[in-house]
């Protein structure tokens, strides 16, 4: 199905919103950037502001900041998507998380909308060591988080874009749910390991107490209700219900996701995992 309208990505200068614009443009969709700072401007806070940000939107990415676990969020996405469904918008993807009660929520919000829907849950991305929380430790040459010995199968962002640009500009994928993690199990020291072998540096990986990463938080400056979400979203997702690997990209593209460790290889060829 070619888009004639266009799709509005929220959260379009992001890890995943970016790179669904370029995967779009380059197939020759028009695309409005979904952002505070767009021509036309899109602010989840800002509910005014989503109108005009519709306006002539055939497809709909969901993104939303900071995450579908915090309070409120349901009812946000309850909005935004009514207003969506009322401006003629047909067809929705929603990046969610695994295993929070909250984004699977906001998911049975966007199935309901009356539009053609597409879930893309995910596990924790690849690039939150690259381009995310976790890169000022690996610069500096440790990685502390509350994450004890749990396997994650960390996705990269890469299949992520891949997946929804496919569901938002093809036939075929209305009515999926695409559980997308990458095709083996890590545990964050695992995966600090082997970033430090990719980048010839000698990495660590710190299993801090909750209580010593929100201090840390809050001394960089993270607001103390985000702060303090952060840390329980670390304890409530890590608790070993995600430790699955799933065939959703498999499902969506017809290809094995990518592994973590062609990530970490390509990574360290930029440069950005320098010491600091």
């Amino acid at each position: 199905m070619q888009h004639l309208k266009t799709t509005l990505i929220t959260g379009g200068t992001g890890k995943t919103g970016r790179r669904i614009a370029q995967r779009l443009t380059a197939l020759g969709h028009p695309i409005r950037i979904g952002s505070r700072n767009a021509e036309v401007p899109f602010d989840w806070e800002q509910p005014a502001t989503w109108g005009p940000a519709l306006q002539n939107v055939g497809a709909l990415y969901l993104c939303f900041q900071p995450d579908l676990a915090i309070p409120g969020a349901v009812e946000i996405i309850t909005a935004l998507t009514a207003q969506a469904a009322a401006a003629g918008v047909q067809r929705v993807v929603l990046l969610s998380g695994r295993g929070e009660e909250a984004a699977q929520a906001c998911e049975e919000v966007v199935m309901a909308s009356g539009m053609q829907w597409t879930v893309v849950r995910a596990s924790w991305f690849n690039q939150n060591f690259s381009e995310g929380p976790f890169l000022p430790g690996v610069q500096a040459g440790a990685v502390a988080f509350p994450a004890g010995t749990t396997a994650e199968p960390f996705i990269d962002v890469e299949d992520i874009a891949d997946v929804a640009a496919a569901a938002l500009s093809e036939d075929g994928h209305a009515g999926e749910l695409y559980e997308v993690t990458g095709p083996r199990l890590m545990t964050f020291a695992d995966a600090v390991h082997e970033i430090g072998a990719a980048a010839g540096r000698d990495l660590s990986f710190i299993d801090a107490s909750p209580n010593d990463y929100l201090a840390g938080l809050l001394a960089e400056g993270v607001p103390t209700p985000m702060a303090e979400f952060l840390v329980w979203l670390s304890q409530t997702v890590l608790d070993g219900r995600n430790a699955t690997v799933t065939d959703g990209v498999q499902r969506a593209l017809g290809r094995p996701a990518r592994d973590f460790s062609d990530f970490a290889k390509a990574t360290a060829a930029t440069g950005v995992w320098s010491a600091s």
